[in-house]
């Protein structure tokens, strides 16, 4: 029952601050195993100002996905996402479940200020109000996505088409005899983290912008896509 997740589990049920009431942020969680890894996560970052979309790897055990659903449903500012993809480890597959995280969320009522995305297997190391002031200190505004120009060892990445396969069950990604075309909009690639902090602002470019939208499609046969669109992108101009 929901009100014993809530009293075992010591899930946090209003605001600690003024502060952090008024600062809500948006969580990304991309999960596909260990329910208890997740639960305790979910509990160490959840706060009722926040809002949490969480992507289930579609290929996971349905019991799994009936368990995570069955908790989700015990709070108003915890959803599945919409679209769930087959997630592919470094395949374009893991990009689109952000996107798709995102495209949720800016529809969302709640006036979520930044959002952070995490895996199953992550944990924090600091407060919600922490990582807050983290934000308002240096980052206001701004993005947390750092990278740098695409080195040479990382080239082939995005200079040859990759494609996903499955052998004795397993999906993976292979590179196919296929040389890619430039960038569109010559845009200069950079690497970086999978891993960001992106204001509300940012995201709605991410998602409407035609560079944005020429970039991500470009990015579908690449080797791990996550770890140069976000840095690209912040890296244009303006």
């Amino acid at each position: 029952s929901c009100p014993t997740v809530l009293e075992t589990l010591h899930f946090i049920t209003k605001p600690l601050s003024e502060e952090e009431g008024n600062f809500s942020l948006a969580y990304i969680i991309t999960i596909h195993k260990e329910l208890e890894m997740f639960v305790r996560l979910l509990r160490a970052i959840y706060m009722p100002q926040n809002i949490y979309c969480i992507h289930i790897d579609e290929k996971s055990p349905r019991d799994y996905k009936t368990a995570v659903q069955n908790i989700v449903n015990c709070f108003e500012n915890i959803f599945i996402s919409s679209k769930r993809e087959r997630v592919v480890y470094a395949g374009f597959s893991r990009l689109q479940a952000d996107i798709n995280c995102m495209r949720d969320l800016v529809k969302s009522k709640v006036q979520w200020n930044y959002v952070i995305n995490l895996c199953g297997q992550d944990f924090p190391l600091k407060t919600n109000k922490e990582i807050i002031q983290y934000i308002k200190s240096k980052w206001n505004g701004k993005n947390i996505t750092p990278g740098i120009v695409q080195p040479l060892h990382v080239k082939h990445r995005t200079e040859v088409s990759y494609r996903e396969f499955v052998h004795s069950g397993v999906p993976y990604v292979y590179p196919a005899k296929v040389r890619k075309a430039r960038p569109p909009h010559n845009l200069t690639i950079y690497f970086g983290s999978a891993y960001y902090v992106l204001t509300k602002d940012f995201v709605h470019f991410a998602l409407s912008d035609a560079r944005a939208k020429a970039l991500l499609e470009w990015s579908r046969d690449t080797y791990s896509p996550d770890e140069h669109f976000w840095v690209t992108l912040n890296r244009l101009p303006g």
